[in-house]
């Protein structure tokens, strides 16, 4: 009987040490998770500064969620945790491009290769919202606004060659699906944009011939 309970107190105290690191990764996770966030907000405000605060935050932070669950790898694949590293991989990506900066390696994230994968699709989604910006504030079609599109459709033709099941990808081919929607309406925006400046182009030439033809005697 006493070695029945030598086992079962070890058992326990096993599962303590492992739910303890679970309780400390959900939690570390949900503000890391919180901390891209505000990377990316920083990035559309382009506060560059503040960006590189809250990245630098970022990077500590996905360190200190690894060493939690470092021992229990079964905690280090979970969702939560790889939903988190995800995030990181997003806020890293996201930066770099709008930087015009090298994008950053998954070693040097300390991201799994899908989940690298997953973050820079939804990187590319973010750049959507940075091409709608610029054109609500730029009256010019924006070469920016064309880089950044092209980048959107380079990120989109590499996703989509990787045909593997979603147990392999961590559910990529959904995300890819997500990049095509948002690339297809983005580049009509930027279609409709061009034909509007355009069409304003040739208005302004047309009046400035008619005030030329009024001036000529």
């Amino acid at each position: 009987m006493n070695e029945l309970s030598d086992i079962t107190e070890g058992i326990r105290a096993v599962m303590t040490a492992k739910n303890s690191a679970r309780d400390a990764a959900i939690s570390r996770s949900r503000e890391l998770i919180r901390h891209c966030s505000e990377s990316i907000r920083a990035i559309h405000r382009r506060d560059w500064e503040s960006a590189d605060s809250k990245l630098e935050t970022v990077r500590e932070m996905a360190a200190a969620l690894r060493e939690a669950v470092e021992n229990y790898p079964d905690l280090y694949y979970t969702g939560y945790t790889q939903d988190a590293l995800k995030e990181v991989a997003e806020a890293f990506a996201t930066y770099a491009i709008i930087r015009k900066q090298p994008l950053p390696q998954p070693e040097t994230l300390h991201v799994e290769p899908e989940t690298y994968l997953r973050g820079l699709a939804e990187a590319a989604t973010e750049l959507r919202r940075f091409i709608l910006d610029i054109l609500r504030r730029e009256v010019a079609h924006s070469d920016e606004a064309e880089r950044l599109l092209a980048w959107m459709d380079a990120i989109y033709d590499e996703l989509v060659t990787f045909d593997f099941p979603d147990a392999i990808t961590g559910g990529l081919r959904r995300q890819t699906d997500i990049v095509r929607s948002v690339l297809e309406r983005t580049r009509g925006d930027l279609t409709h944009s061009l034909r509007q400046q355009r069409l304003q182009d040739a208005l302004a030439r047309f009046e400035q011939r008619i005030l030329e033809q009024g001036e000529t005697p």
